[in-house]
């Protein structure tokens, strides 16, 4: 199953080696970057148990141009 992430970079044609070059010049971890790609920050039960920066969630949608409510779960 993807993630909302991956969902995202296929409507715009990125793949994960792009989309993680991306999220490296914008300062983010290469695992942290992995974690939002796979979407590990989807799976929480409260906003304040994900251990997801907020920031680096804004990063990806930058990067996958793209509103930051949209890479959160429904």
């Amino acid at each position: 199953m993807k993630s909302r992430v991956q969902e995202l970079a296929e409507k715009i044609n990125m793949t994960y080696d792009e989309f993680i070059g991306e999220m490296r010049k914008r300062g983010c971890s290469e695992p942290t970057a992995g974690k939002i790609w796979r979407g590990e920050y989807e799976n929480f039960q409260d906003f304040s148990d994900n251990d997801m920066n907020l920031s680096n969630l804004r990063k990806a949608a930058y990067v996958l141009r793209a509103m930051t409510g949209t890479l959160l779960p429904k």
